[in-house]
């Protein structure tokens, strides 16, 4: 296997802040899939109706407000409604500093997600989102990419529910000269047949520079095998970065020989919903405040990964501390960076 690279990342906290102030970002990055409303359920006193409390989430719109929130040039691609939902996604996206140029606007309905979380903290999602503005977009969609692009990120139900799957599947192929990043983020409840989930994800993965995957999706796409065992299938076959994330436990990263693992701070979990795409904005914003993130995967020290990938489960820690997914700022990162 190679060198490994082990460690707690004690001050994880002060290094994000002080590479997220020393970046230089002159290049954007365009993250690609869904935009949508998570509704928490709980009940409404001693009565039989329920209570909901609204936030807008999406895997990848977490990620790309995320990543602006760190200080990133990044943009959107997705489907946004002009309902009432949707004009609050476009003018939060606008207020987070994620440009908006590639919003698709219709008056498709914005999906909607039910939440439930179980003691644990671990959610699980019911979606009502058939056609609406994120799941409709088709091939004859797909945006001209400035050249002012330096890379896209895919991942979540985007890929593996029609039409808008294969225009995703479609965009990352025609990009592929450019960075790419994945992360699957699983949707059972959404696309409930693994073998389509299987097929889409092998095609995306097989285009990345950097793959993203959590224990749990592994799971659900290989049940009976273990991650460890995917993970070093899936660094043999392209990926200049494959990484696991396991929960509460150390995360893994496997690059050429290189390993690398993370344990994560311990903490008390609220939930862990947006947990994985912190992770994911902060590792994306860290690669790509570098000119050019391909050569910079190959060529970094393994121990400047180390502390990006320290760095990235930091973030996801600051995400289980409160309820839904308020990714964290350079300035919250700072902030407990002083207090630790």
């Amino acid at each position: 296997m190679g060198r490994e690279i082990v460690g707690e990342e004690e001050n994880g906290a002060e290094t994000v802040a002080g590479r997220a102030h020393a970046r230089i970002f002159q290049l954007m990055f365009v993250v690609c899939g869904e935009a949508l409303y998570d509704l928490f359920g709980a009940r409404n006193g001693g009565s039989a109706d329920m209570a909901f409390d609204g936030r807008m989430g999406g895997s990848p719109f977490n990620v790309a407000r995320g990543m602006a929130r760190l200080g990133a040039d990044v943009a959107l691609f997705t489907g946004v409604s002009t309902d009432m939902l949707g004009e609050n996604i476009a003018v939060t996206l606008r207020d987070e500093g994620v440009d908006t140029r590639y919003l698709l606007r219709s008056e498709r309905q914005t999906t909607l997600s039910v939440v439930a979380v179980d003691d644990a903290g671990s959610p699980s999602y019911t979606f009502y989102g058939v056609g609406s503005s994120d799941c409709s977009i088709g091939v004859d969609d797909l945006p001209v990419l400035g050249s002012d692009v330096t890379g896209l990120h895919f991942g979540s139900y985007s890929i593996a529910v029609e039409p808008v799957a294969t225009a995703m599947a479609a965009l990352a192929k025609r990009e592929e000269h450019r960075f790419i990043s994945f992360d699957p983020n699983v949707r059972p409840t959404v696309e409930p047949n693994m073998d389509i989930w299987r097929s889409r994800v092998d095609a995306m993965r097989r285009l990345a520079n950097v793959v993203k995957v959590s224990d749990e999706d592994l799971a659900a796409l290989y049940p009976g095998e273990t991650p460890e065992n995917r993970l070093t299938q899936w660094a043999a076959d392209g990926p200049a970065l494959t990484v696991l994330t396991r929960g509460g436990g150390d995360v893994l990263a496997l690059r050429g020989s290189d390993m690398i693992r993370v344990s994560p701070p311990a903490i008390t979990v609220v939930d862990t919903v947006g947990a994985g795409d912190a992770f994911q904005a902060s590792l994306l914003a860290t690669i790509c405040g570098h000119s050019n993130p391909c050569e910079w995967l190959r060529s970094a020290p393994a121990n400047a990964l180390h502390h990006a990938i320290g760095d990235a489960t930091h973030a996801a820690a600051m995400v289980c501390r409160q309820r839904g997914a308020d990714l964290p700022r350079t300035d919250d990162i700072r902030a407990r960076a002083i207090s630790s």
